[in-house]
């Protein structure tokens, strides 16, 4: 079980000074993840990938239970006022939900490649303003280390906390 630790740095200089100090506290270089003003040249820098700039994991979520509801109510209106004499069972409802689900996951993945991480914009006046978010991934007891070791080498990346939903695959 790992968490999303967050600091902002003050450039990308300071970033990778302290992907440095992280590959040499063995946090492996696919767990650190950098997001700086659209522009910005991060070098051999991780960049944040789609999933974790904007919402689509929570759309994902969000569309495919909505759409599994909805296509469940569906199915039981069908299920009890037949239309043209045509009835539904169960295994009708059941099919229904499930297309539903498919569908709400398609359409929602849609919409939430195209809007912003709602848990990053508490960082964006920061990130406008030309520094860098560092997202560092690391198993659960590991996190006060990380917060010491860079709290100690790295005064000027100011701690911003802990996000404790780290999808298994970031």
């Amino acid at each position: 079980m790992r968490r999303r630790l967050y600091w902002l740095l003050p450039d990308v200089e300071n970033a990778r000074r302290i992907a440095d100090d992280l590959l040499l506290a063995r946090v492996e270089d696919r767990h650190m993840h950098f997001l700086a003003r659209e522009g910005t040249d991060l070098g051999t820098l991780h960049e944040a990938s789609v999933l974790q700039k904007t919402d689509v994991r929570h759309a994902a979520i969000t569309g495919t239970l909505l759409g599994a509801l909805l296509g469940a109510a569906a199915g039981w209106l069908f299920a009890q006022s037949p239309i043209g004499g045509v009835t539904i069972g169960v295994g009708g409802i059941v099919l229904m939900a499930a297309f539903g689900a498919g569908f709400g996951f398609f359409a929602s993945t849609l919409v939430g490649t195209s809007l912003p991480n709602s848990y990053l914009r508490r960082f964006e006046r920061e990130i406008g303003d030309g520094r860098v978010l560092a997202m560092v991934d690391v198993p659960l007891h590991r996190v006060e280390e990380m917060q010491e070791l860079l709290a100690r080498r790295h005064p000027e990346a100011a701690w911003r906390g802990v996000d404790p939903a780290v999808p298994a695959f970031p």
